[in-house]
């Protein structure tokens, strides 16, 4: 039957018909989808940090790693808006490292020295920084011996805390932000009471860029842990309790001497600045408002918190933590001291 035999055939013309209409419906709906420059574009891929949170250490309240790295991936990963996929590990380095695979960034809150998770896994963390992958280490956690590791602490972060040349004493900072790094994007400065070590022993040369400085005091100080002789030389003077780099194999850095006290992570330009850094330590761009989060209730600080044999409630931060009295001072001493 030839196609003029199909048109004379009602039944054939109808389907001829149809399947015109729906050729010409199909090529006028591309053709707009193509002019409307409004189309949707495919989902950005997520980009994978893993957080490495340390085993519980000092009393309930204090070194909150596990607690505090779910904060922040919560934060990350729920409320910012951001393209991101945060892992976290906890109690210590994986039991499997294929969770590095394909990671950004590798984010450590823990103990330091002989609890550090690194210990024992140089070789693997040399390696992903080496390919790029950026490392952040926040309080404790930026804290290894001189020598060897502390040689892979200069040229994986830029720097670290070295026991008798840095110091840890707790006192309240009016902190001052970098305006013109990234990092800084939508803080202003804030006031925090914490251990904020410094005197970190940067590589040389400094390649690092200050991002959080303040000048601690006599009056400023309200107690004296590992106090050295250039702790003292650091009173009234700017010091840096977080630092960034860009590092030549192209990944970055960063290390926050802060994070003792886990109520501070309800002060919002404090969690701010540290999700800013863990973004930005992921090669992403850093807003210029900054990373969003939820303001923390005091129900939320206490989630999670490591069981330990006194329980201590956590209570949100107030005046009080900010205007402690001095501390009398202290001889200088710090383990390992003769």
């Amino acid at each position: 039957m030839n196609i003029l035999k199909r048109l004379k055939n009602p039944a054939a013309i109808s389907r001829l018909a149809a399947l015109c209409f729906a050729v010409l419906a199909t090529a006028v709906l591309l053709s707009a989808t193509s002019c409307n420059e409004e189309a949707v574009a495919p989902a950005a891929e997520p980009t994978k940090i893993v957080f490495i949170a340390g085993l519980p250490s000092h009393p309930s309240g204090q070194h909150e790693f596990n607690a505090g790295a779910i904060i922040l991936a919560r934060a990350l990963n729920d409320q910012s808006k951001l393209p991101l996929e945060v892992k976290v590990v906890h109690n210590g380095w994986p039991e499997d490292e294929a969770v590095f695979e394909g990671a950004k960034a590798v984010v450590i809150y823990s103990d330091g020295n002989a609890k550090h998770p690194v210990n024992g896994h140089e070789a693997k963390m040399d390696a992903l920084v080496k390919s790029g992958v950026g490392m952040m280490c926040m309080h404790y956690g930026v804290e290894v011996p001189a020598g060897e590791q502390g040689e892979y602490f200069k040229s994986w972060i830029g720097g670290h805390y070295e026991s008798g040349f840095s110091t840890n004493p707790h006192w309240t900072a009016d902190v001052d932000l970098n305006q013109d790094h990234a990092i800084s994007n939508g803080v202003p400065g804030f006031t925090a009471n914490d251990e904020w070590y410094y005197n970190m022993r940067f590589a040389d040369p400094n390649t690092s860029t200050s991002i959080l400085t303040g000048v601690p005091s006599r009056k400023r100080i309200n107690r004296y842990i590992h106090w050295t002789p250039d702790g003292e030389k650091g009173l009234g003077k700017k010091q840096t309790m977080m630092w960034a780099v860009e590092r030549s194999d192209g990944g970055r850095g960063v290390g926050f001497t802060g994070g003792h006290w886990h109520r501070n992570w309800a002060i919002e330009d404090f969690r701010r600045v540290v999700l800013n850094a863990i973004v930005w330590t992921a090669k992403m761009d850093v807003p210029k408002e900054g990373v969003k989060s939820e303001a923390l209730t005091e129900a939320q600080l206490n989630e999670n918190l490591d069981e330990k044999k006194k329980m201590e409630h956590v209570s949100l931060p107030s005046d009080t933590d900010l205007n402690q009295p001095a501390a009398e001072p202290k001889e200088f001493g710090w383990p390992g001291k003769k």
